[in-house]
């Protein structure tokens, strides 16, 4: 006889009736597969690991579906940052460089836990870490516990702006500690994000790893990135109407994997000192042109100051960084001369930044 199995689906007040173990596993994987369809990923993960332990190994479709939902709410850029060996050794040595003895350190964006356990390592009596996402606060735990941190640091599974003195975090903390940037460096709601920190949860002079941050900018001609947003004919009829739904901001891609040509230098589109209030902003910077050429996109990077002499960068020069390069492309080709500054405006709303010309009217 199967076993009877009364048990209480995730985020539901009410209770099913009895059921035998092998109907209940496809009662919650069907309600998982709905929680899917309405991309309620973290309930279908709930009821998709409630089937597979119910179903205790003997279908590999509950595991299968679980996964599913997992690679939903966990990026996979998560394994290339972990990988990426210039990020990990330049984090390494700006911590071990800032945290002193007794210092209560708050890292925000637990992820792994790798910045919260180089904390602890630099020799911080505390580091408290959050994290937003439940199954990766989960899985934090257990790393810093394998390493045996789990004294030393909390992991709160909370968002850093619902973080309580007294509760969450003993005190103001010492030092702060993140790696919230996009490939354009304020994609993640950084500005804000560290902003309230400075506030409300930290001490009047903190350390901050990283202490600023500049964009780069270089223009380019490339037809074929002007092609991921860009459209004209397609088998002979004109698609060219598609172009009102263009994007008027970046994507994120690796340059070097796009024939293109450089028509300017890098040169400085924005600097950011995340000690200080940043409030949008709009800035007129003359780009100087090398060669002659139509410019389709512009290139953006961005450098990392961590302190203590110790840069991280996503430039095209470091082909192995996992956060790609940001591309914007223009609403029309740029025609550049050599010798012959172009004025671009750049905008940035506090959550993104974006470049424009004088002849793009619908600029922010």
């Amino acid at each position: 006889m199967q076993q009877q199995v009364d048990v209480m689906p995730p985020s539901r007040p009410a209770r099913v009736p009895a059921m035998d173990t092998e109907d209940l596993v496809q009662t919650l994987l069907a309600r998982g597969r709905v929680s899917m369809d309405r991309q309620d990923y973290g309930s279908a993960a709930d009821y998709f690991g409630l089937a597979e332990r119910l179903a205790e190994g003997s279908d590999s479709l509950p595991s299968l579906l679980l996964n599913r939902a997992v690679r939903k709410l966990v990026p996979r850029w998560h394994f290339a940052m972990l990988n990426d060996v210039e990020r990990n050794q330049a984090y390494h040595d700006a911590i071990m460089a800032s945290v002193r003895p007794g210092d209560l350190v708050l890292d925000i964006g637990t992820g792994s836990g790798l910045l919260a356990l180089l904390a602890a390592r630099a020799g911080a009596a505390q580091v408290v870490t959050c994290e937003v996402e439940p199954l990766i606060a989960t899985v934090a735990e257990q790393i810093v516990r394998a390493n045996g941190f789990d004294t030393r640091i909390t992991v709160v599974n909370k968002a850093s702006t619902d973080l309580r003195l007294g509760v969450d975090l003993p005190r103001r903390a010492d030092v702060l500690v993140t790696e919230i940037f996009d490939c354009a460096l304020l994609g993640e709601n950084a500005l804000p994000t560290l902003e309230h920190a400075r506030e409300e949860l930290l001490v009047a002079e903190p350390r901050i790893v990283p202490g600023r941050g500049r964009l780069w900018g270089q223009l380019v001609s490339s037809d074929r990135l002007r092609s991921h947003n860009h459209v004209s004919t397609a088998c002979g009829f004109d698609v060219s109407g598609f172009n009102n739904l263009r994007s008027m901001e970046y994507f994120s891609t690796y340059l070097h994997n796009y024939p293109h040509l450089a028509l300017t230098e890098p040169f400085p589109l924005l600097d950011v000192d995340f000690g200080a209030d940043c409030p949008p902003n709009r800035e007129l910077v003359k780009a100087l042109p090398t060669v002659d050429g139509d410019c389709d996109a512009i290139a953006i990077w961005f450098e990392l100051d961590l302190g203590a002499g110790v840069t991280l960068s996503n430039s095209p020069l470091h082909p192995d960084t996992h956060w790609r390069q940001a591309v914007q492309t223009f609403a029309a080709p740029l025609r550049c001369e050599a010798g012959i500054p172009v004025p671009l405006h750049v905008f940035h709303d506090r959550e993104r930044v974006c470049v424009g010309t004088d002849r793009e009217v619908r600029t922010p």
